[in-house]
């Protein structure tokens, strides 16, 4: 076992959150020395991988969960407004590797594909109707398109609209400028670029097995899973951005901000076709709202995706439950989470969470018959044969206590700091990767808040000429930098 020198920030994950980070400390401080660690053979290949995620660029354009439909309440935008600035942000950032020559490709990661909301039914038509009118009154979605013309449907998603009864009351928005983005291949790019640094070491294989502090600094023993050596190396800060694995892990780190903390294994499944003469007669994501039965979290889409220049349809998500953290990860993940401080939580979350227990065994006994069904009400000419079952990534969400100390299943992210902000770390699920530079940014100014507003304002001023909020309120900032975007990532 051998010493290092003092990094300034070890990241633990090498997928799309701590690439991102690394290369937003590499900006601010190119003199940082950053040592990143990954238990698989290379970047990006849990979560953020291609086939893992719906890839979709999430911009609130399209997720009608963002802005649930509940019978007698108003509409509330707050969520979709916030994460289309969010995904603006993401998209300022990677125009500027394009425009500073770091990305000299962009459709390996990028491309255009329009996002839709379909609805059926009356009420639901209202609805979509109602969120068409309230919500087109903010820059970000001023683009946006509605019909109830059975025709109209059928040329902006055939395969929805192909096939249906000519009374069934059905309706559709669509935004032009919605994307497809492969987060894998992103991640990659982004670790490319780290690695031309010389202060930059990215190990791969390497799983970490403990975080400690010690003298002021933190202590990370990590352990090939290869040769089954063993190493330390100490940092001045550490960043937990290893997905499932993450709970895990801040629970090593004894931060008081950790205890009490549980996660609630989820895994994935979708319906994938690769058939061109399907393939071809659809191009969008298609979002709905929860079906009759299902959690309002859970919505099914139909997506376009475009990994490694070929085009393929999901239909999805199809829930299970497993008690890995990871997808490589062991059976035996969730039990070695389990502490005296987080039992109360984890049983007090199951019971009160019964329903979605139960919808996770329906999904998870579910035929292939049973899943074309579903995908029948959205594609009324599907055949089973085009189909095939696509594993899709694991995900943990959050089980921790509100303001008032009632434990509460969290589905989202959220990142959990030290009270000494050396150490953070990067808990749940979508749409982290969407947002995942918004959610960096803001762990830089609570982490480094003197060199955030010192000298590394110049920097973030450049690469992000407006605040988030901003981009929520003025119309005009929002169009100059969207269009700017649109011609760097070439989406135009």
């Amino acid at each position: 076992m051998s010493m290092h020198e003092v990094k300034d920030a070890v990241l633990v994950g090498a997928g799309i959150v701590s690439s991102t980070l690394g290369t937003l400390l590499k900006e601010f401080n190119p003199d940082y020395k950053i040592t990143i660690l990954e238990r698989c053979s290379e970047g990006g290949d849990e979560s953020s991988a291609a086939w893992n995620n719906a890839g979709t660029g999430h911009a609130g354009l399209c997720e009608l969960n963002y802005t649930p439909f509940i019978k007698g309440e108003e509409i509330n935008l707050t969520r979709a407004i916030v994460t289309n600035s969010r995904f603006e942000t993401s998209r300022l950032f990677w125009s500027y590797l394009v425009e500073q020559g770091k990305f000299t490709t962009v459709r390996d990661f990028i491309n255009p594909v329009p996002h839709c909301s379909f609805v059926y039914g009356a009420d639901n038509v209202a609805f979509l109707k109602h969120r068409y009118d309230k919500i087109r009154e903010f820059a970000g979605f001023a683009k946006m398109e509605f019909t109830e013309d059975h025709q109209k449907v059928k040329e902006w998603a055939p395969l929805v609209g192909n096939g249906r009864n000519a009374s069934e009351k059905i309706a559709l928005t669509r935004v032009k400028g919605g994307t497809d983005v492969n987060y894998g291949a992103l991640t990659r790019k982004l670790l490319a670029q780290l690695e031309k640094y010389d202060d930059v070491s990215i190990q791969y294989d390497e799983q970490v097995v403990d975080i400690k502090r010690v003298n002021g600094v933190w202590e990370i023993k990590y352990k090939n899973r290869i040769s089954g050596y063993e190493n330390i190396v100490l940092s001045k800060f550490v960043f937990i951005g290893a997905g499932g694995a993450a709970l895990l892990l801040l629970q090593k780190s004894g931060i008081p901000e950790g205890r009490g903390l549980g996660g609630f294994p989820v895994s994935g499944q979708w319906l994938r076709c690769d058939n061109p003469t399907i393939v071809e007669q659809h191009h969008a994501k298609v979002y709905s709202l929860s079906m009759e039965g299902l959690p309002t979290v859970v919505a099914p889409h139909l997506d376009t995706r475009v990994i490694d220049g070929n085009k393929s349809i999901l239909f999805g998500p199809f829930a299970g439950f497993t008690t890995k953290f990871l997808k490589k990860g062991s059976y035996f993940d969730f039990l070695s989470s389990v502490r005296l401080e987080n039992i109360e939580p984890l049983l007090s979350v199951a019971i009160h969470n019964i329903d979605f227990i139960r919808y996770l065994i329906r999904q998870s006994t579910q035929t292939m018959d049973d899943r074309i069904n579903a995908l029948l009400r959205f594609y009324p000419q599907a055949k089973k044969s085009d189909w095939k079952l696509q594993v899709a990534g694991q995900r943990v969400q959050i089980i921790k206590r509100d303001p008032y100390g009632k434990p509460i299943l969290q589905m989202g992210t959220e990142v959990i700091t030290s009270s000494d902000k050396s150490l953070a770390a990067l808990l749940g699920a979508s749409p982290g990767a969407s947002v995942s530079v918004s959610i960096m940014i803001n762990l830089i100014k609570k982490c480094f808040p003197e060199q955030i507003q010192g000298k590394w304002a110049k920097k973030l001023h450049e690469i992000f000429p407006a605040e988030e909020q901003e981009l929520q309120k003025d119309a005009r900032t929002y169009n100059k930098l969207h269009d700017f975007s649109d011609k760097a990532l070439q989406l135009t």
